[in-house]
C-alpha cells in the first residue's frame, strides 16, 4: 500500500525542497510519466490500424472485430490487480521498468504477429504492461514529490497519456500517408491501400519501441520511492533519496514524517471486509459508479473506434485517419484546459457539465447519423465530445475517486474502483461494434446519451462538493 504522508501532520506544509534540487525532481517525475505516454499511445494506436490489420486477418464480424480492440482490457485488469502487490514486495521502480520492457516486447511482437490469435496474445500481454504503468507512474510520482508541487507533478502523467494519444494518432497518419512511398509502395491509391493491409499497420505498432526504450533506459536514473524503502526497513537509502530531491534539511524532516505515518498505518491493517461495513460500502458504490460511468459515457469508442464512427460518417480512409489526429489535438488542448480550472470551479460543476455536454452532444450525433447528414458537422460533434470530456469526466473523475474514500479504506477502495473501470472499459469497447451494427450509429449514440442523463443525476443527488476541504473534512461529511 503507497504510503501517504498526511496534510495535517504538524509542519509537513513548512517542509519545502531547496530550489535547485527542482530540475531532479522534474526529471524523475517526467521519466516516470513516460509510462502514462506508453499507455496513452498504446490503448489508441489500435483505432488508426484497426482498418489495416482487420482486412489482413480477415476479421469479419462485429464479435471478431470487438474482441480485437477489447483483448487488451483483460491483460490491463490482470496489470491492474498484480501492481499493488508486486509494487509492494518488489518496488515501485521494478515494476516500472518492467512494465516498461513489457511495452518494448509487446510492441514489436504485436507488429510481427503472423495469427490473428497471436496478435490477441501479444495485446492482452501489452494490457498488463498498461494495467501497471495507470497505476504505478501516478502512485511513484505522487511518492516523491512535494506537497506544494504534488498536484503539478502527478498531472504530468495525465499530460503525458494525452500527449502519447496524440502522437499514436500522428503515426497512424504519417504511416498510412508517408510510409509506403518510402518504404516499397506505390504511388498510386489502391497499391498504398495494399500496403498499409500487408505491411503498414504493422508499423504503426511497431514503433511504439522507440519510446519503450526511452523509458528502459530513463528508468536506470530514477531512484527508488523512498516511501517504500522506509516501509522495507531501509531508512538510509530512502534519507539519501530525499537529499537528492530536495536538500539535507529537507531529507531528514520529511523521513521522520513518513516513519510518523508509517508508524500510524502499522496499527491498523485494513482488509477488504471494511470496504462493506455499511457507512463504508455507500461511498465504495459512489466511487465504482463514478468509475463506471467515466468508461460508459461511451467517449473511448471515439478513441478506439474513430475510423467505423468517420466511415459511416462518409470519410475515406486517409481522411478519417487525419480526423483522428484532430481528435488528438482537442484533446490535449482541453485537459490543460481542466488541469487549470479544477481547482478554481469545483468537482461537482465540472461533473455536471461534462454529463450534460455529452447528452446534448450525443443526442445530435445520433440525429446526423439518423437523418444521413455526413462530414462537417459529424467531425464537429466529435471533436465537441473529446473537449469536453477532457475538460471535465477525463482527469476530475480520478480526483473525485481519490478524494471520497476515509483514509482507512482508501488503498482497498481505490483497488476496487479502478478494476470495475477497466472492466466497464472493456464491456463498452467489446460491446460498441455490435450495438453498432444491431441498433445503428444513431442508436448507438443515443443509448450513450441516455447512459449521461443517469451519470448526471448520480453526480448531482450522491456527490458532494470537495473542493478546498480535506480528506478529513470529506470524510467526516460523507461517513457521519
Amino acid at each position: 500500500m503507497a504510503i501517504v504522508v498526511s496534510s495535517t501532520t504538524q509542519g509537513d506544509e513548512s517542509i519545502v525542497p531547496a530550489a535547485r534540487h527542482g530540475a531532479f525532481l522534474w526529471l524523475i517525475a517526467t521519466t516516470a510519466a513516460l509510462g502514462g505516454l506508453l499507455f496513452g499511445y498504446d490503448w489508441v494506436v489500435i483505432g488508426g490500424a484497426a482498418p489495416f490489420y482487420e482486412k489482413f486477418f480477415q476479421l469479419t464480424t462485429p464479435q471478431a472485430k470487438g474482441w480485437a480492440q477489447s483483448c487488451a482490457l483483460i491483460g490491463c485488469l490482470l496489470g491492474a490487480l498484480l501492481s499493488g502487490g508486486l509494487s509492494d514486495r518488489f518496488g515501485r521502480k521494478r515494476l516500472l521498468l518492467l512494465s516498461a520492457v513489457l511495452f518494448a516486447v509487446t510492441s514489436v511482437g504485436t507488429g510481427i504477429a503472423g495469427t490473428f490469435n497471436a496478435f490477441v496474445a501479444w495485446r492482452i500481454l501489452g494490457g498488463v504492461a498498461i494495467g501497471l504503468a495507470s497505476n504505478l507512474s501516478p502512485m511513484y510520482i505522487a511518492e516523491i514529490a512535494p506537497p506544494a508541487l504534488r498536484g503539478r507533478l502527478v498531472s504530468l502523467n495525465q499530460f503525458t497519456i494525452v500527449i502519447g494519444v496524440l502522437l499514436a494518432q500522428v503515426v497512424n497518419l504519417g504511416v498510412a500517408r508517408v510510409f509506403p512511398g518510402w518504404l516499397g509502395g506505390a504511388g498510386d491509391a489502391a497499391a498504398a491501400l495494399a500496403w498499409n493491409e500487408a505491411i503498414g499497420w504493422r508499423w504503426m505498432f511497431g514503433i511504439t519501441v522507440v519510446p519503450s526504450l526511452l523509458f528502459v533506459a530513463g528508468m536506470f536514473i530514477v531512484p527508488e520511492s523512498p516511501r517504500w524503502l522506509v516501509k522495507n526497513g531501509h531508512p538510509e537509502k530512502a534519507q539519501g533519496i530525499l537529499a537528492k530531491l530536495g536538500g539535507e534539511d529537507y531529507g531528514r524532516r520529511v523521513l521522520a514524517s513518513i516513519q510518523s505515518t508509517l508508524a500510524d498505518d502499522g496499527e491498523a491493517k485494513v482488509h477488504f471486509g471494511a470496504l462493506f461495513e455499511p457507512r463504508m460500502l455507500k461511498i465504495l458504490i459512489l466511487g465504482i459508479g463514478l468509475a463506471v460511468f467515466q468508461q460508459w459515457c461511451g467517449i473511448n469508442v471515439i478513441f478506439n473506434y474513430a475510423a467505423e464512427i468517420f466511415k459511416s460518417a462518409g470519410y475515406s480512409i486517409d481522411d478519417t485517419l487525419q480526423n483522428i489526429a484532430w481528435t488528438g489535438s482537442v484533446n490535449l488542448v482541453f485537459t490543460l484546459v481542466a488541469m487549470a480550472v479544477v481547482d478554481r470551479l469545483g468537482r461537482r460543476p465540472l461533473m455536471l457539465a461534462g454529463a450534460a455536454g455529452l447528452v446534448v452532444v450525443y443526442g445530435l450525433m445520433g440525429y446526423c447519423y439518423h437523418g444521413s447528414i455526413q462530414g462537417t458537422p459529424v467531425l464537429a460533434l466529435v471533436l465537441g465530445a473529446i473537449a469536453c470530456y477532457s475538460a471535465t469526466l477525463a482527469p476530475v473523475t480520478w480526483v473525485v475517486i481519490a478524494e471520497i474514500f476515509p483514509n482507512r479504506i482508501r488503498g482497498a477502495a481505490m483497488s476496487v474502483s479502478v478494476f470495475f473501470l477497466w472492466l466497464a472499459c472493456f464491456i463498452l469497447t467489446y460491446t460498441f461494434p455490435i450495438l453498432n451494427e444491431r441498433l445503428g450509429p444513431a442508436g448507438t449514440f443515443w443509448l450513450y446519451a441516455g447512459i449521461c442523463v443517469g451519470g448526471f443525476l448520480l453526480v448531482k443527488f450522491r456527490l458532494p462538493e470537495t473542493k478546498g476541504k480535506s480528506l478529513e473534512q470529506i470524510e467526516r461529511e460523507l461517513v457521519d
